[in-house]
């Protein structure tokens, strides 16, 4: 485990391969890109013709793909609604009462995080809030299944009024989703479910098949290859966000419990073989007994080779001089997850700028984040969140601003506006303010 001194040395650190990297891939994605088109291509190359033949031949090229990248010959793409509803009623009690609690609180806190149209009559202006009509979410399938992507990304759609709401995500043997994340699916109330992974399933949402619709929305995470069919494909629709691999950063003080502060840095480790866990910390022995903890209780895990894998790769603790100096380097990393485990939390939150989510205490802990804290999982990664949001309802609505300016305000503003127009050498404009007060 690494463990660098110093806020430049760490932010140099943590920046490291951070970037989505549209250019080079593994001999891997080579190889089979050139099984499948013929030439070595880039990820980059390689979505944009799949995402050219999903428009071209649709269903067609959505089996091709199915066959030639995951080997599974597939004819029927879309899984009957019954499905659906079989896997809820055959869930595990226990599975299905968990599922059910998460449910409950993202749809509290999702209804609790709509905003509400309003308009001012006197001033003459307002906004309204309305949801897209169909969203498209894609779940992976990857390692594991993951129910709790599909409720993270479907209950805030619903909350905020979309009309439809249909889900892709990879099929396994059988050639269905995995059957928790259809019981899922029905939990959070998934109109239609597509059994398509990859670039294809968001060239089939984008721009529809024979058998998916159109949608006006694409959102869910995914590996490189879906990341960048998102970016392709904005602009002919809308995306929630470009999700790289996922991050938590812990800033501890002294009081930090190391074994908490390991046990939350391993939970980040084990997602994937990229997942980025860092702690900056204000406590040299803070920092070697969290290494201490994280090497002990590494090998229990039943991803252990994994979880190392992003430790080595990308974990990284660092030692900064006080919490300010850990606030200031958290706010230039801008990290999917910031959590602070320090003595009062609440006394450092004005001063976080950028994170995807914010956890305040050592039980308030990244893992409820993941599964049934509220607030979607879906949150900003590689320094997005100086910028962007995790999903929300937000996510789903769009503001309208209403204009309506009664006539005497009307006759007063446009000479104002008709000044304006004519600075900007734009006579027209001018003249269509102006002739309302000829007009009077």
């Amino acid at each position: 485990m690494r463990i660098v001194h110093g806020a430049p040395d760490a932010m140099r650190v943590l920046s490291e391969g951070r970037r989505l990297d549209l250019a080079s891939a593994p001999p891997v994605v080579l190889e089979t890109s050139e099984r499948v088109f013929g030439k070595r291509l880039t990820p980059l190359e390689t979505v944009a013709r799949v995402i050219d033949a999903v428009r071209r031949d649709g269903d067609e090229a959505v089996r091709h793909f199915a066959l030639s990248f995951e080997g599974r010959s597939q004819s029927a793409l879309e899984v009957p609604s019954d499905e659906m509803d079989s896997a809820a009623r055959n869930l595990d009690p226990a599975v299905a009462e968990a599922l059910a609690l998460s449910a409950d609180r993202i749809r509290r806190y999702h209804e609790s995080f709509m905003p509400r149209g309003w308009m001012d009559f006197s001033a003459g202006y307002g906004a309204l809030w309305t949801p897209c009509e169909r969203v498209g979410v894609y779940v992976p399938g990857g390692s594991a299944p993951l129910p709790s992507t599909v409720l993270m990304t479907v209950i805030p759609a619903r909350v905020a009024g979309v009309s439809e709401v249909i889900l892709c995500s990879p099929a396994r043997d059988g050639g269905l989703p995995d059957p928790v994340v259809l019981a899922a699916a029905s939990i959070a109330g998934v109109d239609r479910v597509f059994a398509i992974g990859g670039a294809q399933a968001i060239a089939a949402m984008a721009y529809a098949t024979e058998t998916v619709p159109p949608v006006d929305m694409v959102c869910g995470p995914g590996n490189l290859f879906v990341t960048l069919a998102k970016k392709l494909v904005y602009g002919d629709v809308g995306i929630d966000g470009l999700y790289g691999p996922t991050e938590t950063l812990i800033i501890a003080d002294g009081s930090a419990n190391p074994t908490l502060c390991a046990a939350d840095m391993l939970a980040q480790a084990e997602h994937d073989a990229m997942a980025m866990p860092v702690l900056v910390c204000t406590s040299s022995p803070l920092a070697q007994q969290v290494a201490a903890e994280i090497e002990a209780r590494l090998e229990r895990l039943s991803r252990a080779s994994v979880a190392r894998a992003a430790l080595e790769g990308q974990g990284c603790i660092a030692v900064v001089s006080d919490l300010d100096e850990a606030i200031q380097l958290a706010n230039r990393f801008a990290p999917e997850h910031m959590c602070l485990a320090v003595e009062d939390p609440w006394r450092w939150v004005g001063k976080v700028r950028n994170a995807g989510v914010l956890f305040l205490g050592e039980f308030s802990h990244e893992v409820l984040g993941d599964y049934v804290a509220g607030p979607s999982h879906v949150m900003p990664t590689s320094g997005t969140a100086r910028f962007n949001s995790g999903v929300s309802v937000h996510t789903f609505l769009k503001a309208i601003p209403v204009v309506a300016i009664d006539e005497e305000q009307s006759l007063a503003l446009s000479e104002s506006a008709a000044i304006i127009a004519r600075a900007e050498g734009l006579t027209a404009h001018a003249e269509a303010a102006e002739i309302r007060r000829e007009l009077a």
